[in-house]
């Protein structure tokens, strides 16, 4: 959950010879290069990923098993830092503040929910005897030139976990892009420094604090906690949040909200029907406000709504649906005129989705070579009427413009329906109802999904403008059933969580500047516009606590397959970021004076 990095999946890049360009390579910079850029080192970046990849650490109400999960994991990492031999280095379990639920920036804990728990954990019982993992790593001239950094990535992932493989340099997996590839692209960047910095006797002139968190996928609470701390605030100055930014560097972040829309409709109205008209308004409200939505930093105006759960139908907010099933049903079995008329329907639906969302059958996945959507739906007689599944492309909704929603693609379906029902009926001679498949029958359906927006609008502006378009949409469905009722009188938006603000750092700050020649250097950065990354992550709490504080988001992986079924990362593309975080490392600390900037 930076970037104007493209959604796609990229070729493997040509590594620059070493030979070509010695005579003008610093020798530290050589020596890091001669070290990543070994076979045994692709073979560590290999086996650290898929051994942490291998943990599930997607959110559990059952906190024994997630605290099990985060320690294996933080076990693996202390192993590995151990390792690295630092003068004065030390590695620390840092407990999440249960202080954190005070703060305006803190995530409610609706993953503790369960039937029997209706209303959740506090924040005392979730987060006891759970902690964030830190590296810290004592400068030895604090008054010379540099800043402290922190270098900051989570270690949780989203539902549904699957299990880790590698296949011709890419390792894929739940967590191995969003965000496990850039945790091990830090650790590894440690690694290579620690031997590199040992032979030559360089030491740090500033901090180095490793942060290592947990939580982010849920709204951020592992961050915040750090965010609020002020004595480990005390140990850095910057910092830089990794994340799947496809090795692009963003100085500003553009701010989503996940909504939760609850509806509870009056006797003989259908919640799901009502649902079709409420994506409608939300959709187009989204639309509006991407046409306000004028940034120097987000010239392409990523503005994103998505649907991303419908009562049992997907899996999180911001997590792209790739399936809906409902069922069209009648009092009797439907004649073959009824069957061409409901067809007709779904088929006119369709054609108004494409044209809007366009047609994702005729587009190649990248990671497959196959088309992003087999089909769009599914249609077959069952009992007494049909049964319609609806197929989309999951994938985080950043990436939601390169990918097809199930959810918005099945509300236009049903919406076509509703608006042909005098016609189906009569030729049926029975009533039509439509019925969410896996949704009891009765007069209430939730919905969850989450709404982007860049610096030019304030956060509380658009919650308030998402309601208003989700009470519209219910209020239109009503009208056309002849019902008198309000639309706020039948849907409830909240935004209890993850609410974060969009930011606008400095495109031309030290740390900025100090992170375009390490691109450089690393052989990685174009000549092009500074942007702000078209995604929400943990580095918005940590520029909202710390105004004043440079803080930039870089990373390896594709936002495309984060959150998807195909979610994946390079091997070399981690390898990169490793070697960019070894440079930025050392020239933001002021430990080598490298040539480069801006």
């Amino acid at each position: 959950m930076p970037k104007s990095k493209s959604s796609r999946s990229r070729p493997a890049r040509p590594v620059p010879s070493r030979k070509a360009s010695a005579d003008r390579t610093p020798p530290i910079l050589r020596e890091i290069f001669a070290r990543t850029r070994r076979p045994e080192f692709t073979k560590y970046l290999a086996d650290l990923l898929l051994e942490i990849c291998r943990f599930d650490t997607t959110p559990n109400p059952d906190l024994a098993v997630m605290r099990a999960s985060e320690d294996a994991c933080f076990r693996v990492l202390e192993r590995e830092l151990a390792q690295l031999g630092f003068a004065g280095a030390r590695t620390e379990r840092r407990p999440i503040d249960p202080a954190i639920q005070h703060h305006r920036n803190y995530s409610l804990l609706h993953f503790t929910k369960t039937p029997a728990r209706p209303a959740g954990l506090s924040a005392e019982e979730t987060y006891r005897d759970r902690h964030n993992l830190l590296y810290l790593i004592p400068g030895t001239n604090a008054a010379a030139r540099g800043q402290s950094v922190a270098v900051n990535g989570h270690i949780d992932v989203v539902a549904p976990f699957f299990p880790p493989k590698l296949k011709d340099g890419i390792v894929s997996g739940r967590g191995s892009c969003d965000d496990k590839g850039p945790v091990v692209a830090i650790i590894a960047a440690l690694k290579v420094l620690a031997g590199v910095m040992a032979e030559s006797g360089l030491q740090w002139n500033r901090n180095v604090v490793g942060m290592f968190v947990i939580e982010e996928e849920t709204g951020g609470n592992g961050s915040l906690s750090l965010a609020i701390d002020r004595d480990l605030r005390k140990l850095y100055d910057s910092i830089i949040v990794n994340e799947c930014a496809g090795l692009q560097i963003y100085p500003a972040n553009r701010g989503a909200v996940w909504y939760k829309a609850a509806l509870r409709v009056p006797p003989g109205v259908s919640p799901f029907e009502v649902s079709a008209f409420v994506h409608e308004e939300m959709e187009k409200e989204g639309v509006a406000i991407r046409a306000e939505s004028r940034h120097p930093l987000f010239p392409q105006r990523p503005v994103q709504t998505c649907h991303g759960i419908i009562g049992p139908f997907g899996e999180h907010p911001s997590r792209i649906c790739g399936r809906v099933r409902f069922t069209v049903q009648f009092g009797a079995k439907p004649e073959p005129r009824v069957e061409w008329l409901v067809r007709d329907c779904l088929d006119a639906g369709l054609a108004a989705y494409v044209g809007l969302y366009g047609d994702k059958t005729k587009v190649e996945d990248p990671a497959t070579g196959r088309p992003l959507v087999a089909r769009h739906y599914d249609f077959k007689r069952i009992p007494g009427g049909f049964e319609v599944v609806v197929h989309g492309a999951t994938g985080h909704m950043g990436s939601i413009r390169d990918r097809d929603g199930a959810i918005t693609k099945c509300a236009t379906l049903i919406r076509s329906l509703v608006y042909s029902r005098a016609k189906i009926e009569a030729a049926a001679g029975t009533p039509l109802r439509l019925l969410l498949d896996g949704q009891p029958e009765g007069d209430s359906l939730i919905l969850e999904g989450g709404q982007g927006f860049t610096p030019t609008h304030h956060i509380d502006d658009v919650m308030g403008r998402m309601r208003a378009a989700a009470e519209r949409g219910a209020e239109t469905c009503l009208r056309r059933l002849g019902r008198a009722e309000r639309g706020a009188e039948v849907v409830t938006v909240s935004y209890e969580k993850l609410h974060n603000v969009a930011f606008d750092g400095d495109p031309d700050s030290p740390s900025m500047r100090h992170a375009i020649a390490a691109a450089r250097a690393c052989g990685f950065w174009k000549e092009e516009p500074v942007r702000g990354w078209t995604v929400s992550c943990d580095s918005r709490l940590f520029a909202m606590e710390y105004p004043g504080m440079d803080v930039l988001t870089f990373g390896p992986g594709e936002l495309a397959v984060a959150h998807s079924d195909s979610e994946h990362i390079r091997l070399d593309d981690v390898r990169r970021a490793a070697e960019f975080l070894a440079v930025f490392l050392l020239r933001q600390t002021g430990t080598v004076n490298l040539p480069g900037g801006r």
